[in-house]
This record gives structure tokens, sequence and C-alpha cells, in this order.
């Protein structure tokens, strides 16, 4: 369910703003465009919206300051304490991850994330978009934010690529996380009974808007 990554962002809670600015070569790339793609999420979303994996609150800030209501899920207790201090004390931040997360009271219009959905396998991924489906009315969106691949072969020219840079915690971050197919993706929410699109930010990242039939 993503969990087993937790430790990653425990030793990455403290650095991750600088890192999502494109301050580390390797992923310079991967978070070009940051802003940019924070901020296109922010548009597509409506009014009442479900975000997992908040990190240190970027987009979650993002959303607010657009004056949406925020239902925020986070994993990492460390993640979370910072995301607290940048959010304020009004806004409670809950424990849960992309499957097992405790369900919003009121009702949601939009399920967001970002640089998060990989952290599932295929398998997981299509168990979570049934989920998130149970919880959005017609017309309902999700909208997410990822590195992902058009072909197999472009995934691995990825890797190629890295190993070739010398970029090692790159490599083997893309070897280690499950980097989807986007014809995987598009069958998982088709199956479930969404219309998808997807529109690409950078060499890894593409925006995800799926809406409920």
């Amino acid at each position: 369910m993503g969990r087993e990554f937790l430790d990653v962002f425990t030793g990455w809670a403290d650095s991750y703003d600088s890192f999502v600015q494109g301050h580390d070569p390797e992923y310079k790339e991967a978070f070009r465009r940051y802003d940019e793609i924070l901020n296109e999420i922010v548009n597509r979303s409506g009014n009442s919206v479900l975000e997992f994996g908040i990190g240190t609150g970027n987009l979650t800030k993002l959303l607010l300051d657009k004056g949406k209501t925020v239902f925020p899920i986070e994993p990492s207790p460390e993640m979370r304490i910072i995301a607290s201090k940048k959010l304020g004390e009004n806004i409670m931040i809950h424990d849960g991850d992309l499957i097992d997360f405790p369900k919003p009271q009121a009702g949601i219009d939009t399920i967001v994330s970002s640089y998060v959905f990989h952290h599932l396998t295929d398998q997981e991924k299509y168990e979570a978009i049934k989920i998130y489906s149970s919880l959005l009315n017609s017309n309902g969106k999700i909208v997410f934010a990822d590195t992902m691949f058009l072909t197999e072969n472009d995934y691995k020219n990825e890797i190629t690529k890295a190993e070739n840079a010398n970029y090692i915690n790159l490599r083997d971050d893309l070897i280690r996380e499950y980097y989807p197919l986007i014809p995987v993706v598009r069958s998982h929410f088709e199956k479930n009974g969404f219309d998808v699109k997807f529109e690409q930010y950078n060499d890894f990242v593409w925006i995800v808007e799926a809406t409920k039939k």
C-alpha cells in the first residue's frame, strides 16, 4: 500500500522542499515545472478535495489559498509535523495511505495527489481507483500528477540515461518503485467508470485527469 517506502521519507522530510525545487541534479528534470504542475492540479480541482500523500503540504496550501476545503492524508509522521507548521493548527492532517485511510464525512468532488501514486503496485492502483470511484458522484474527478511512461521502452530508456549520467539514486529509484505505464493506468480508470486524459509536463511527470461517468 506504499507504506514500505516510509523510511525514505523519514530521512527526507527536512530537505523535501529544497529537493522539489530542483536543487538535486539527479532529480532536476523530474521536478521541472513543479510549481506549474501543482497549480494545474488546483485549477482542475473542485471545491471539496481529498488529498493523498500531502508531504510537507505544498499542494494543500495552494488548494486552501484558493478557498477549497481539503481533507489531507499523509502516512509519514515527520512529514505531518512539517506540514502542520506550514498549514496552521486549524488543519487536521490524517494518518493514512492511498488504500487504507479515514473517509471524509462530508462529500468530496475531487481526489488529488502529486508524486505519490507510484508507491502502489499495478494491482494496488486498480484497487485504489475502485475505492475512489465509490467516494465520488458522477462528474467527480481524480487529478494526479506523477511519473509514468507511455511504453516499457520509454521506461527502460530513462533507466539507461540515469545509469549513463551516473545518477545512481535516480536509477535505483526508477527500478525500486512502481512507475506505471500509461496504457495500464488508462485501463484501470476506464474499467472503474472514468473518462481519462493525460498531459505531459516534463520527461517524467504527467497529469492524469479522470472524470467519473
